[in-house]
């Protein structure tokens, strides 16, 4: 048997969740189930993303389309939906369960506040 995705309950209450966390910098989660297949194989569909004042998105993490990891034959060769938004640059991520997924945006925020100066 599998083992159980930890934090994916904690993932899925966040849904919805809008907060402020400094600067005028907010913060947006949406989780919820989907039937799992090959490509959201944990059966989850997930955006957590982090916004500019103006409302523009600086940061996010999603599921929400298909994503090439590599150029060349390699990357056609297979896709992934798992990325992270990192300004005008898309990155695959490797989701490993909801626990680590939160944990990683939190990071990512925090260290891209600290760069803006914000505590």
């Amino acid at each position: 048997m599998a083992d159980p995705d930890r934090g994916l309950d904690y993932l899925l209450d966040l849904d919805g969740f809008l907060a402020d966390v400094g600067g005028g910098f907010w913060i947006k989660v949406a989780a919820r189930r989907v039937p799992a297949d090959a490509e959201r194989p944990h059966g989850i569909a997930y955006t957590l993303t982090l916004h500019e004042p103006g409302g523009l998105r600086v940061f996010g993490m999603d599921n929400a389309h298909r994503v090439r990891p590599t150029r060349g034959p390699a990357g056609r060769a297979r896709s992934a939906r798992d990325h992270l938004h990192r300004g005008g640059t898309i990155r695959p991520y490797v989701y490993r369960d909801a626990e680590i997924l939160v944990a990683d945006f939190l990071q990512e925020v925090a260290a891209f506040l600290r760069r803006e100066g914000i505590e």
